[in-house]
């Protein structure tokens, strides 16, 4: 079962929900069914290191800074 995002169109709540094609999702704040599927980020890895402890100075992915407008900071 995959693991989807959700935002609260009624209330703005923020959740993650593990969900069959067939559940019906509701808000677990308001209980409303009118929501908005967001857009999930996933963890990634770098040679075995997590990607948060792979990153350089100011965010930007190890070694992306020294290339122009890869990482969109320069």
């Amino acid at each position: 079962m995959p693991i989807f995002e959700y935002r609260c169109d009624q209330c703005g709540e923020h959740f993650e929900k593990l969900v069959r094609r067939d559940t019906q999702v509701e808000c677990p704040k308001c209980a409303s069914h009118a929501l908005s599927q967001q857009l999930s980020t996933f963890a990634a890895h770098a040679n075995g290191v997590p990607a948060r402890q792979a990153q350089g100075p100011g965010g930007c992915p190890a070694g992306m800074c020294q290339t122009p407008g890869l990482c969109g900071r320069n």
